[in-house]
């Protein structure tokens, strides 16, 4: 049987607490304070911990401090104030969940049943832990540097919790799989995951996609609609591009987050909904809640648990193993037995791809097509092609700079590279050669004793 150990000084709550969570399947000890409680711990190991905020001999919280290295015990917290931050402040530091007073009892029986069953969520994440290690996959993700570890890392923490994680990074890096392999390693993992791009719905109806209407709430509404939030009910919600969402309705997404709660448009009645949110942006947050674009209150309601997925650029070797990747999936998919050749390989490795994991699968993908048994070179683009050649000088651009300063820059140095040839250059920067002949002549006009240009640069057929 599971351990629970209940820790309450008002003597018949915790008779009342022992006895309802042993009809659970649960083992229990009690303590009245945290000296007891911290005694209790050290002697038995529980599985589960229900704590009350407020003890004698201080804050309930703290205890959460002492089990952050036992991996296999969980706390929910028990607490007078509903205030969100006490809750913010234990989902941070890592209690399951928390209940208000008077407890709701049906909802710690379900909360006892999910921690009854996570055992096994353990073993499933320990196994995939094993898998990454050997193969470098975790769920549907595919890496072994150590910016990608982190990732996991994070993800293993935080997805046997029910909390709220603001993912972020750049267009492309994957930031939905993250959230895909938060709920698959979740306890809601049986239920649905569903993902919504809210920067892709019309402001008009994207209340109506969340929370659903009633029938005859505005014109074209001729049956009732359930929106996300309920089809979501018992699982995951990504509000992805949450930063593009009307600032009108994040008020009212902050509330649906404080109560659990939804109305539907047109209707009257609270609904109530059990769905973990999960948000993605590609900015700053910090910048949107600067620039208005976010909320403040709903900026902190979301960032319980951050996770920043990094760009194939800091993913040192990965590059290498998604091409694989990518590619082993469309031999599977077509029945072939294509590769790559060592100077595809070596250009995949040190490109700097700026469009992220997405760029590089269609990369993949077109080269797949375009090639035979060997995908060379010569099956990417030509702006491809150029860009990917072995890496040689850089150039450090001060954050701030100028556009047209860093063009002025990156173009003469290129230019100088290469020796002059201006066919190269413009080939490498992916310009036609007409504009860097019109950048130059522009660079040489501002700037007579630049040495941008020469006097064929009138006329691109000269040179």
């Amino acid at each position: 049987m599971p351990l629970a150990l209940i820790v309450e000084d008002d003597k018949n709550s915790l008779a009342a607490l022992a006895e309802l969570v042993a009809r659970e399947g649960y083992k229990t000890l009690t303590a009245e304070n945290l000296a007891e409680a911290r005694k209790r711990i050290l002697e038995s190991r529980p599985e589960v911990i229900l704590c009350d905020l407020v003890l004698p001999d201080g804050k309930g919280i703290a205890l959460l401090r002492d089990i952050q290295k036992a991996a296999s015990t969980e706390m929910i917290l028990i607490t007078a104030n509903a205030s969100v931050e006490t809750a913010v402040e234990a989902l941070r530091l890592g209690a399951y969940d928390y209940l208000t007073k008077p407890i709701d009892f049906t909802r710690l029986k379900m909360l006892l049943e999910q921690l009854n069953r996570s055992q096994g969520l353990r073993e499933e994440v320990s196994e995939l832990r094993h898998e990454l290690r050997r193969l470098g996959h975790f769920g549907p993700l595919v890496g072994t540097s150590a910016a990608m570890q982190t990732v996991y890392d994070l993800i293993e923490r935080v997805a046997p919790k029910n909390v709220t994680v603001f993912i972020t990074g750049q267009s492309g890096t994957g930031k939905e799989l993250v959230a895909e392999t938060v709920h698959r390693l979740s306890r809601r993992r049986g239920a649905r995951f569903l993902p919504v791009n809210c920067g892709a719905i019309s402001p008009t109806l994207i209340e109506s996609e969340l929370f659903g209407h009633e029938r005859g709430s505005f014109t074209g509404a001729q049956k009732q609609h359930h929106g996300y939030f309920e089809r979501a009910n018992g699982g995951t919600l990504l509000l992805d591009e949450v930063t593009e969402m009307p600032i009108e309705l994040q008020v009212k997404l902050l509330r649906v987050l404080e109560t659990g709660k939804i109305v539907r448009i047109g209707g009257d009645a609270e609904i109530p909904v059990d769905v973990r949110i999960l948000a993605a942006t590609n900015r700053d947050p910090k910048d949107a809640v600067k620039d208005g674009k976010l909320r403040e209150d709903l900026y902190y309601r979301l960032n319980v648990f951050p996770i920043h997925v990094p760009v194939v650029r800091e993913r040192d070797g990965d590059a290498k193993l998604l091409a694989h990747h990518f590619l082993a999936e469309l031999n599977r998919a077509e029945k072939s037995e294509k590769r790559f050749s060592p100077e595809a390989l070596k250009r995949i490795v040190h490109y700097s791809w700026p469009g992220n994991v997405r760029e590089l699968r269609n990369v993949v993908e077109r080269a797949f097509i375009l090639a035979d048994e060997e995908i060379g070179p010569e099956s990417f683009s030509a702006q491809e092609a150029a860009v990917s050649e072995a890496p040689g000088p850089f150039l450090q651009i001060r954050i701030g700079s100028r556009c047209d300063e860093v063009d002025k820059r990156l173009i003469l140095a290129t230019l100088s590279h290469y020796g002059g040839d201006k066919g190269k250059c413009a080939s490498v920067l992916g310009i036609s050669l007409k504009t860097l002949y019109n950048r130059l002549r522009e660079y040489r006009a501002d700037d007579p004793g630049a040495r941008g240009g020469d006097e064929n640069d009138e006329n691109p057929d000269a040179a």
